[in-house]
């Protein structure tokens, strides 16, 4: 993968992107999902706004895994409202969230081991000349996908398994955001990873942001949401206990809000 320069994220107040005139990319109020007797999300609001990136971090069982679900589609709120752009919108799984531009890249990535890089790609939204897949337009497409993105992996007909670690999270990120997302939720992208190959997707990340997607980081290495996020929301047993900019906090003061002490919003 291709490397940057990495560029100090800036605060969310500083950017603007709390400014009561502007229209965030995602609106959420009020989510709530019980799993039987279990409470998992107790009435959670948040803000998704255009070309920031939101590190969304918590212990476990904090229930921010079950929270990105709600958002991605793969589970139905209880109770609670989304909006994206300003419009409500209620699916009834991820194909219809995909479709509103919400993408979520899971930390088993879901890539194909058996297939090529462009056919991982394109998987569920395969390029087809008549009965039959066009592997040349997809291979073509891809390579155009990945040059965007600024992603180096020189063989795109390569099978995915053949791939270095930092390969294959670029390739599962890139799945996600070559189709023009509006929220793209990465959880732990950066987890196992060697050094350089965490630089890469962090800059990846900056460069998703540079073009207006709204990134949600879900990870426990605390010291990357320092490099690439602009704000942190902080859950605790199913609730956002607090929500920073990053110019307004320190890791020090995350760790005591994760582990509950300190919870002001």
């Amino acid at each position: 993968m291709m490397m940057a320069k990495q560029a100090p994220a800036a605060s969310a107040s500083a950017a603007g992107f709390a400014d009561p005139a502007r229209t965030p990319r995602m609106r959420v109020r009020g989510i709530r999902k019980t799993f039987g007797a279990i409470q998992a999300l107790r009435g959670v609001d948040l803000d998704l706004w255009p070309g920031e990136c939101l590190g969304l971090v918590g212990d476990n069982a904090a229930g921010k895994s079950t929270f990105t679900k709600v958002l991605a589609g793969t589970y139905i709120a209880d109770e609670g409202t989304i909006e994206i752009d300003g419009k409500p919108v209620r699916y009834s799984g991820p194909a219809e969230a995909r479709e509103r531009g919400v993408e979520m890249v899971y930390q088993d990535l879901s890539l194909c081991d058996t297939i090529d890089v462009a056919g991982n790609l394109y998987l569920g939204r395969e390029m087809r000349r008549g009965p039959f897949l066009d592997k040349p337009g997809m291979q073509r497409g891809a390579r155009d996908m990945l040059k965007r993105l600024e992603i180096r992996i020189p063989n795109v007909g390569a099978k995915v398994a053949q791939l270095s670690g930092g390969q294959r999270q670029a390739v599962a990120i890139a799945r996600s955001a070559a189709f023009n997302p509006h929220v793209l939720i990465l959880d732990e992208p950066t987890s196992a990873l060697a050094v350089a190959e965490v630089e890469a997707v962090l800059a990846l990340i900056n460069r998703l942001k540079a073009k207006g997607v709204a990134v949600v980081l879900i990870t426990h290495r605390l010291q990357d949401l320092f490099r690439v996020c602009d704000r942190i929301a902080v859950m605790y047993e199913g609730t956002k206990v607090a929500e920073r900019s990053i110019g307004d906090t320190s890791l020090e003061d995350i760790v005591r809000l994760i582990v509950g002490e300190g919870h002001r919003a």
